[in-house]
């Protein structure tokens, strides 16, 4: 079976019995070796010695006095959140559980620290999957995305790589970059799908969401993926291709547009934002859902702001779903 995302550090993890990522310190001495945490060359002692101290003992306690002598502020926020954020995860035992956790109690993080815990859940949960499809289209839970129409195709690329390549060019990037400007950038789809396996990390495919339906229903099994492994029930998620005769009894968004939109058609307004996907998803038998909406499906919205940037907000599947009871996490 091919590797992929392997900047995840999914394989310095270790699984336990129920299949959830235990941290270990070899994942967190490569979170220290990120450039947010690597002191730099003109860094104070005090910051220096306090990383030289974590990369022997990953675990150690850090007072706040420690902290508080570190020259650079910056460093000190980066510093202050990366502890919380060790910390909790360690109080809560898995990966899984710590998400779960930081969701729930609406703790503050830097977005790039939930996006990597985003990607490490997804990287376990797809763990065996074959079909780049759906890898590409998962990488939308935990990657911003740009968009752009071409031949009546919403195109999604990622929205780190666009921005790089507008530095580089100084011009209108999309129009560049769709037009072959990016050496090594393709259309996932077609025969080319092989390929993924070797730029998994560079993330330089570019989702064909809006023409082809394979990348439609890509996003519909990660989606399905995330919540099964998250919540530990069994759903089903449908990729819609009209948004005609939908009961909208109940909704979740799976970004702020989608939240918006979904919004507005429950209270009968103008759409805020541009509807760009639609997922249907049912419960399987056994799961226990609010006696009012049983038997009903839930619709996931995802919308396209004005700024043509997809932030996907996967942490909405968690608290959003209409169940009777509170999900084991």
């Amino acid at each position: 079976m091919p590797e992929f995302w392997v900047a995840s550090g999914h394989h310095l993890t270790r699984l336990d019995a129920a299949g959830r990522m235990v941290v270990t310190d070899e994942l967190l001495l490569a979170w220290l070796a990120r450039p947010e945490l690597l002191p730099p060359p003109d860094a104070c002692a005090a910051e220096r010695a306090l990383h030289g101290r974590l990369l022997q003992r990953p675990r150690a306690e850090v007072p706040v006095s420690e902290l508080a002598a570190l020259a650079d502020r910056d460093a000190q926020e980066n510093w202050r959140f990366f502890l919380t954020l060790r910390d909790h995860l360690l109080r809560a035992g898995t990966i899984e559980a710590g998400y779960a956790a930081i969701m729930e109690q609406g703790l503050r993080l830097p977005v790039l620290f939930l996006s990597q815990l985003v990607q490490l859940i997804l990287r376990n949960a797809l763990d065996g999957c074959d079909d780049p499809q759906v890898l590409r289209a998962a990488e939308c839970l935990f990657r911003p995305q740009r968009a752009h129409v071409k031949d009546g195709r919403l195109l999604l690329a990622d929205d780190e790589l666009v921005t790089q390549f507008a530095r580089d060019m100084q011009a209108a990037p999309l129009t560049a970059m769709f037009s072959g400007g990016v050496d090594g950038l393709d259309v996932l789809g077609g025969g080319n799908e092989w390929t993924y396996w070797s730029r998994s990390d560079a993330h330089t495919t570019v989702l064909n969401f809006g023409g082809d339906p394979l990348a439609r229903a890509g996003m519909a099994r990660a989606l399905e993926a995330f919540i099964t492994h998250m919540l530990g029930i069994e759903v089903t998620v449908t990729a819609q291709t009209s948004a005609q005769d939908v009961d909208l009894r109940w909704y979740v968004g799976l970004d702020p547009a989608g939240t918006a939109i979904g919004d507005a058609l429950w209270h009968g307004r103008a759409l805020p934002a541009t509807l760009v996907g639609l997922f249907r998803l049912d419960f399987g038998p056994h799961v226990p859902v609010r006696a009012d909406l049983a038997g009903q499906p839930v619709w996931l919205i995802l919308g396209l702001p004005a700024d043509n940037t997809l932030r996907m907000k996967p942490q909405n599947l968690l608290s959003g779903l209409p169940l009777a009871e509170p999900a084991l996490h």
